[in-house]
């Protein structure tokens, strides 16, 4: 009997002895925001690591594959900015982020030749998405904004100011884009997409009778100005984005396009988005990052930024006819 006992617990702790290891928990908020300060300490060292990097990491800015390492951002970024909007997505163990960075100018503790002035960085403003499979990071989507593009240079004598500056001068995210969201209050992925996109479809040849899903305070935020919902001296206008919907933006734009929702933050209520706006009577568009701040299943705060690329441009991440559409392309 005592045999046979001694049998039974051996047998019983079997699985446990040859059990697989737990599977590895996600890299959460704090280590997806760290992968963004990562990249951007090696763009500014110019160093593809590969202890960071995966082999065939993508790469693309403003819309364009470029080799990793030598081009873009890559060839002239010469340090961090103030602005830092990091939008983590657990679930996808994705990143996107908004901020500035500099371009250019003298280097660090660099001696300039007698009678020269050390020449000042340009500040660019960046919306980046990254990847991160296995520790590495096998994506890398990135818009940079430079002056010439942005709406302050779109323009000769534009009234508006450089979006790097503009941008930068904010300093941090508002405070409502970092309150967590209470858990019985957050709503599924795919419900934030659609009130994000509800902001899309609205503003789609508006005709003033749509569906427009705003809080009375609500306030958007393009290339780092207040376009609604702000007065002059920051005082909250109440139900002017809605306003503005039902009658000041009507037919503005002629086609908004590859709406690409890459970055949930469900605890923060926040949907981003990479897409953009095409008006066809002037063959203009504007390439874009938009991200949406969604409380009890309506937009409260907005923030863009864009940059003026050629007409019809594709983001490299998509097919034409993924480009092309106007519906909500799928989730990375």
């Amino acid at each position: 009997m005592r045999r046979l006992l001694i049998a039974v617990l051996f047998i019983s702790v079997l699985p446990a002895a040859f059990a697989q290891p737990a599977p590895k928990i996600a890299c959460d908020r704090a280590c997806l925001e760290g992968y963004v300060d990562k990249y951007l300490a090696a763009v500014q060292a110019k160093n593809v690591d590969p202890k960071l990097f995966a082999h065939e990491c993508k790469f693309t800015e403003n819309g364009v594959r470029l080799p990793l390492g030598n081009e873009g951002l890559w060839a002239a970024m010469s340090g961090r900015a103030n602005y830092k909007f990091y939008i983590p997505d657990i679930e996808t163990q994705q990143i996107a982020f908004i901020g500035t960075v500099k371009e250019g100018g003298s280097a660090p503790g660099a001696k300039a030749a007698p009678g020269a002035k050390p020449v000042a960085p340009t500040l660019v403003g960046i919306a980046l998405r990254l990847k991160i499979v296995d520790k590495l990071i096998t994506e890398v989507e990135e818009l940079v904004m430079r002056p010439e593009q942005s709406l302050g240079g779109a323009a000769p004598a534009s009234k508006f100011p450089p979006l790097g500056e503009a941008v930068d001068k904010m300093g941090a995210p508002h405070e409502i884009f970092t309150q967590v969201i209470p858990e019985a209050e957050r709503l599924s992925r795919e419900e934030y997409v659609r009130i994000g996109n509800y902001y899309f479809a609205g503003l789609q040849r508006n005709d003033g009778k749509g569906y427009y899903p705003f809080t009375d305070d609500a306030v958007r935020f393009e290339n780092g100005m207040a376009a609604c919902g702000l007065d002059r001296e920051g005082k909250l206008i109440p139900k002017a984005c809605k306003q503005q919907f039902e009658s000041g933006l009507k037919g503005i734009v002629s086609r908004i396009r590859d709406r690409r929702f890459v970055a949930v933050d469900r605890e923060r209520g926040i949907a981003f988005a990479f897409g953009f706006f095409d008006h066809v009577q002037i063959n203009w568009t504007w390439q874009l990052a938009e991200l949406f701040r969604i409380e009890k299943g309506n937009i409260r705060r907005i923030e863009a930024v864009f940059l003026r690329c050629p007409y019809g441009m594709n983001s490299g991440w998509s097919t034409y006819e993924q480009g092309m559409s106007e519906e909500i392309q799928s989730i990375r």
